[in-house]
């Protein structure tokens, strides 16, 4: 028998896709889709983030997770909508820069913790000084996806405004690689706006201080470009759209189509300018499509992205890796299937990083940490096609290259192509790939000559000190042949060792 099939059902037995696949997993994926909520809501409203998140352990494999924000709050009646429905949210139809995209995260993380320990999701909310905070405890509704309220009522709470979940769910706490600590650190590196207050289940409160008070600029909100609209959807938007005939139709649905351009359009398709969107014959559509595909438009607006900067990625990551040089790059906006991106890179290099192991390569995607299926990643392969011993760092075939060095590297765009939904890998299509080499090798070339510059004064202390071996000798026989003091000697061939050695490579500097 034959019968529909809900959103909800179908994560139920797929949570793997979500991230949930296991309990050490799925305890990563709940802090980062709440902290990412929190990040984003916080911008919104161009207030400088402070987000607080506990873990506690009640038994074992079953822990409390509590993550609050100084965000704007969520009104009373999106709060059961937001929190207890799958494929809901702002984001997904939005071309802005934003963290979450899918509308899926958060409610997944509910509808996890209801099937492993059959305990709701609680949230507090209030969005004002002189408001009361509104409080639910809510389930989800696996075969409408609809959330049902368990719990409802109004409670004082001393913050100005904010929002505030609990979950009870089946997990697993794990120190070190891959961890929620690892997370924590690194969002603290791409949000150096921001500060983080954290509780792991063994150790006491750790708190990441902002590096700067300087917030991410407001991205705008674009229309899509025509060269990243796929025929299937064209369809769908002649037949939905508003516009009166086919020429408003291009140049109020898309970005960068004038009436020149969309004139041009209609006559390569051989189409009527003023015809009705909604009459155009399917094969109309197709040659529609085609023409779009031949003639030159302008790339999409940039606005609507939202770089770190180099200055701020440097003290992002400067207050969290103790190195001694550090270099970063901002690339300029790209663009792949019609959709902008940025790519920015920044490499750290000594002090106390350690110089026998491969790199520690940082993935982040609109500042947002990726730390599993690294070997998946646009960003890893293209790391490992760069040729990493032009740039001083030893490398073998196929691999990471080795040294005292952390690599990180930071896509912004309206629309992440990540490999799945788990949100962990880029995809590699060429225009990212390109971008990113092309960021690493200038970081490269940056690492290179201060790497020279070092390898240069180490050779010149080297020099020194074969130079000091002889001075005692040499002041002894030229105190016989002058008669000068000694230790006016000594003190004039130290000089001249410091000239001719380690003074010349600082004048190269």
């Amino acid at each position: 028998m034959q019968r529909e099939i809900s959103i909800s059902e179908f994560f139920t037995k797929n949570r793997h896709l979500l991230g949930f696949d296991s309990p050490r997993r799925a305890l990563m994926t709940a802090v980062k889709e709440a902290v990412d909520n929190s990040l984003d809501a916080c911008e919104e409203i161009g207030v400088l983030p402070e987000i607080k998140l506990e873990i506690k352990k009640v038994e074992d494999k079953r822990y409390i997770l509590v993550v609050e924000d100084n965000g704007p709050g969520i009104v009373k009646e999106q709060i059961p909508k937001i929190f207890g429905k799958l494929l809901y949210g702002s984001k997904f139809h939005k071309l802005a820069v934003s963290r979450g995209q899918q509308g899926i995260g958060i409610s997944a993380t509910a509808l996890y913790a209801q099937l492993t320990t059959g305990k709701g999701i609680k949230i507090m909310s209030k969005t004002g000084p002189r408001k009361k905070a509104h409080f639910y405890e809510l389930h989800l509704n696996l075969k409408t996806n609809d959330s049902e309220i368990v719990k409802e009522e109004e409670k004082e709470w001393d913050k100005e405004h904010g929002t505030k979940l609990q979950v009870v769910m089946e997990a697993d706490y794990v120190k070190g690689k891959r961890s929620v600590d690892e997370y924590i650190k690194e969002s603290a590196m791409a949000n150096p706006h921001a500060t983080f207050y954290y509780k792991s289940p063994v150790d006491d409160w750790v708190v990441f201080k902002r590096a700067t008070t300087t917030m991410p600029k407001e991205p705008k909100e674009i229309k899509p470009h025509p060269y990243g609209v796929e025929l299937g959807i064209l369809m769908r938007m002649l037949k939905e759209t508003k516009a009166k005939t086919l020429q408003q139709f291009l140049t109020s649905e898309f970005s960068r189509v004038s009436p020149k351009i969309a004139k041009e359009i209609c006559e390569k398709a051989k189409l009527y300018e003023r015809a009705r969107p909604s009459r155009i014959a399917r094969q109309e559509v197709d040659n529609l499509y085609k023409a779009i595909q031949q003639v030159k438009i302008m790339a999409p607006p940039t606005n609507c992205l939202t770089p770190i900067g180099e200055d701020i990625l440097i003290k992002g990551i400067k207050k969290e890796v103790d190195a001694e040089f550090y270099a970063a790059v901002t690339r300029p906006p790209a663009v792949y299937r019609g959709n902008p991106f940025q790519i920015e890179c920044c490499i750290a290099y000594g002090g106390s990083i350690p110089a026998d192991n491969l790199v520690n390569v940082i993935r982040f995607a609109n500042r947002v940490p990726l730390l599993y299926k690294q070997s998946d990643c646009a960003i890893t392969k293209s790391i490992i096609a760069t040729a990493w011993r032009n740039y001083g760092l030893s490398q073998s075939k196929g691999a990471l290259p080795t040294g005292p060095a952390v690599i990180a590297v930071h896509m912004n765009s309206v629309w992440i192509p990540f490999t799945s939904e788990s949100k962990e890998a880029l995809a590699s299509y060429p225009e990212i790939v390109k971008e990113i080499k092309l960021a690493l090798q200038e970081c490269g070339r940056k690492l290179a000559s201060y790497v020279r510059k070092i390898k240069k004064i180490e050779h010149e202390k080297k020099r020194q000190k074969i130079f000091e071996l002889y001075i005692d000798e040499v002041t002894e026989s030229l105190h016989k042949l002058t008669g000068e003091d000694k230790a006016e000697l000594v003190k004039h061939l130290h000089k001249i060792s410091e000239i001719r050695t380690i003074g010349e490579s600082k004048d190269e500097q």
